[in-house]
């Protein structure tokens, strides 16, 4: 079983890595433009809170060294992109910015750790962490209801990428049979969430694949569909 798990735990972190690099291209766009544009920069501050919780929860917990690792890149990557957005987003958009990477991958982590470690020690310091990092992750995978209630109105899946989604399910999907193997309920709970919404997503897709019109009846053109692509909110890439 150990072994079973080291090998899920393995995929998972290469899925992981597919996922947290998923937005280069979004950035590329950024750097060549020299502009942010309209792209908000709340789902990258968020899923680097989350790497940065569930980082933190692999190391304190035996046996976790997997869901560290991962999120320890994903840590690095998505602390590269925040930076990125500081630097290219217009006034008004970089210092909401730095107020909420400061309030949430600052004062909120920081808090959450100065806590547990003092207040805290073995299991419930684990559970403590555990139970928040799933409850992000959980109000993460959420996100993308908002563009499934979109996909319903307009009969169109042009604003959720079924790529984006496929991957998205195979993601929470290994990492839920990964915590079924360890018996680690705050990994299992958020990401067997994840499976339910992505089979959603997928369900959807087929439905409304033929369709390509928007809300407004007009066909898109690539330049609209990318830009939706580029707006799509971000899930955390493991948990």
């Amino acid at each position: 079983m150990a072994d079973l798990s080291l090998y899920v735990g393995l995929i998972g972190n290469v899925i992981s890595v597919l996922l947290f690099l998923s937005p280069v291209p979004t950035f590329w766009r950024i750097i060549k433009h020299g502009s942010t544009e309209e792209y908000e920069s709340l789902p990258y501050i968020c899923t680097l809170l989350n790497s940065l919780l569930w980082t933190y929860y692999g190391l304190i917990k035996p046996g976790e060294l997997l869901v560290a690792t991962v999120n320890g890149f994903g840590v690095v990557v998505e602390a590269i992109y925040v930076i990125l957005f500081l630097v290219y987003a217009p006034k008004h958009l970089k210092v909401k910015s730095a107020v909420l990477a400061g309030l949430l991958d600052v004062g909120f982590f920081g808090t959450a750790v100065l806590v547990t470690q003092l207040a805290l020690e073995g299991e419930a310091r684990m559970n403590a962490i555990g139970f928040l990092g799933a409850g992000l992750n959980i109000i993460m995978y959420g996100s993308p209801l908002a563009a499934m209630g979109t996909v319903v109105r307009s009969k169109s899946v042009e604003y959720m990428p079924f790529l984006l989604s496929f991957f998205i399910l195979l993601n929470s999907g290994i990492w839920t049979f990964y915590a079924f193997l360890l018996r680690d309920y705050y990994l299992g709970v958020p990401n067997g969430t994840g499976v339910l919404l992505g089979l959603m997503q997928l369900v959807l897709y087929g439905i409304y694949r033929n369709s390509k019109t928007s809300e407004s009846g007009v066909v898109c053109s690539a330049d609209e569909i990318e830009d939706g692509l580029l707006h799509e909110p971000l899930v955390s890439a493991s948990s």
